[in-house]
């Protein structure tokens, strides 16, 4: 059973890595791109156990995917939002029904449960303004058992796409 920090009750998050598994996180995180043979040599083993490490963090979920950072601006996208949506109600299965009709949307790229005000907050993009007005309008508020929206408008990003912190991460053994 894996409680919400994805770790198996009982067990701390990161049990099980040594220092290899977490340079290889380190790595791969700066870099997915780097061959099998780089990143060995970038951590101190040699190919194939680096290579069984890093199908090993993949079996366990510690790196659940590759992607390339796409840079929103240069392929149209000027608007990010935030939108903050509250529902009617928050029982089980109309919530599933809204949480699948947002993964539905394309224009949303992130959504999360939220505290306090709100139940969701959704990262959304759009080509600009009048597109995401249009989308506000004709979509999100016409997806079932939202109540009312809130946006707010990402003026500059100061940061993002940063790589995870791993510093308190207990080494095994």
């Amino acid at each position: 059973m894996r409680n919400n920090s994805g770790s198996a009750a009982g067990e701390e998050p990161g049990e099980g890595l040594d220092r290899y598994h977490i340079a290889i996180l380190v790595e791969l995180q700066r870099d997915a791109r780097l061959s099998n043979a780089e990143l060995a040599a970038r951590i101190g083993l040699s190919a194939a156990p680096t290579w069984r490490r890093v199908r090993w963090l993949e079996e366990q979920g510690y790196i659940t995917g590759y992607r390339a950072e796409i840079d929103r601006r240069r392929i149209g996208l000027g608007v990010l939002a935030f939108v903050r949506v509250d529902t009617e109600r928050s029982a089980g299965s109309v919530t599933r029904e809204l949480e699948a009709a947002i993964r539905a949307l394309p224009e949303v790229v992130a959504c999360h449960y939220i505290s306090g005000a709100g139940t969701f907050e959704l990262q959304v993009m759009a080509t600009d303004l009048d597109a995401f007005s249009r989308f506000s309008i004709d979509t999100l508020l016409n997806l079932p058992n939202v109540k009312d929206i809130h946006t707010s408008f990402s003026l500059g990003e100061v940061k993002a796409g940063g790589a995870m912190p791993l510093g308190h991460l207990r080494l095994a053994g």
